[in-house]
């Protein structure tokens, strides 16, 4: 008796624990707020998105894959590059590159992750119409035809504000980032029909960004995509 007065207790005792960790924890749904990247850019309280686009394989590897550290545009005292960044002060004064370049490595890895995986739907809110349907198009074509595209970022080697400007009351960013990737693409019966598995590629994006400096909810939104000249 006194044995299943005690596995009683010990069950009721488990049911407590187990409702009070759902408490804490709470229960993924799927909708969590995704951690900020570009910390330093708007108000703390403000919810912000970060977009990439899909790389550019243009070129061998350097084979230098540490990655190189993020720091700030030439400190001249003129300048396209400082008067856009001095534009985009003037109506936001947290914005700071050197955070801003350290939030872009960051979402260089979510973007590429995501295309690869065919994961539309988390690339929809980071992109503007035009660019979203560009990758859209280039999953579906991807899936219709079986194919599975394998991206590992070896490591990112550099990181570069490029341009920036204020227009009307949207900040214009473009960012250059240089990174190591291999890149494979499998047919649908698994064999390798582009890329080499072994062969690490120097991959150079520039990505343009745009956001509403005076809107509640700050979004950076990808507005174009070109490779080098």
């Amino acid at each position: 008796m006194d044995s299943g007065i005690s596995i009683i207790i010990l069950a009721m005792v488990a049911v407590f624990l187990v409702a009070r960790l759902y408490k804490v924890l709470g229960r993924r749904t799927g909708h969590e707020r995704r951690p900020d990247p570009f910390p330093g850019t708007a108000n703390d309280d403000q919810r912000r998105d970060t977009v990439m686009p899909m790389p550019d394989r243009t070129r061998p590897s350097r084979s230098d894959d540490a990655a190189a550290p993020v720091t700030a545009p030439p400190d001249a005292a003129s300048g396209p590059l400082q008067a856009g960044v001095a534009k985009i002060r003037s109506a936001d004064p947290q914005f700071d590159p050197v955070k801003f370049l350290a939030g872009a490595r960051t979402a260089f890895e979510w973007i590429i992750g995501s295309f690869a995986n065919g994961d539309a739907a988390s690339l929809r809110p980071l992109l503007n119409d035009e660019v979203f349907d560009n990758f859209n198009r280039a999953i579906r074509a991807r899936q219709a035809a079986g194919e599975t595209l394998q991206t590992t970022l070896v490591g990112i080697t550099s990181a570069d504000l490029i341009e920036a400007d204020l227009q009307g009351r949207n900040a214009i960013v473009t960012v250059k980032i240089v990174s190591d990737q291999i890149n494979v693409t499998r047919s649908a019966e698994g064999k390798i029909i582009e890329g080499d598995p072994s062969a690490v590629a120097a991959v150079t994006d520039i990505w343009t960004f745009a956001r509403n400096t005076r809107a509640r909810d700050v979004n950076w939104i990808l507005i174009a995509t070109r490779s080098p000249n």
